[in-house]
């Protein structure tokens, strides 16, 4: 049974690792709540790679990020190493195209 700790490194390795990741109720194929498949769609409609980790696998590393984070919600966008925010915060960088600069900075 992975300790706090472990989930803790694995989510660090998680982020260094993926230049856009997004930890998400369900896969990139099937969001399993509107709030992930809304975020997925909007990243889909950029040219960019992105990584989805689906938190629904996994409850205590769920609960876990979201104090790592200090986020309360899923989905998490992470740009760069760098929280984003959830659906909301990311759908309103989408519409003021903040989001498309976040994006073409990906390294």
């Amino acid at each position: 049974m992975p300790t706090k700790e472990d989930y803790i490194s694995q989510i660090k390795e998680e982020i260094d690792k993926h230049s856009v990741l997004l930890y998400a109720k369900g896969t990139k194929e099937q969001p399993r709540c509107g709030f992930s498949a809304m975020t997925i769609e909007i990243l889909n409609s950029y040219n960019v790679d992105f990584e989805v980790i689906n938190v629904l696998s996994d409850v205590e590393k769920k609960e876990t990020l979201k104090e790592f984070s200090q986020w309360p919600t899923i989905p998490q966008l992470y740009v760069n190493k760098e929280l984003v925010g959830g659906s909301d915060i990311t759908r309103e960088l989408h519409e003021s195209g903040q989001l498309k600069d976040l994006l073409e900075k990906t390294t």
